[in-house]
């Protein structure tokens, strides 16, 4: 069962100058729980920007339900 978020984030790469920041909706595999880490929503922003996870930097997320 897959789980869409609602997210606010920052891309560092040199590319995006002064670390721009920018929301989306990102949809997960399967939903995260308490316990998870948002390591997860870093990896599928990074992968859909073409980026190294390291450069993605997530300030907030919220599920959409």
């Amino acid at each position: 069962m897959s789980a869409k978020y609602y997210t606010q984030f920052r891309l560092t790469d040199v590319e995006y100058h002064g670390g721009n920041e920018f929301s989306g909706v990102v949809e997960l595999s399967r939903p995260m729980d308490q316990n998870s880490d948002i390591a997860d929503i870093e990896a599928v922003l990074a992968k859909n920007f073409d980026l190294r996870q390291s450069t993605v930097k997530l300030v907030s997320w919220s599920r959409l339900h």
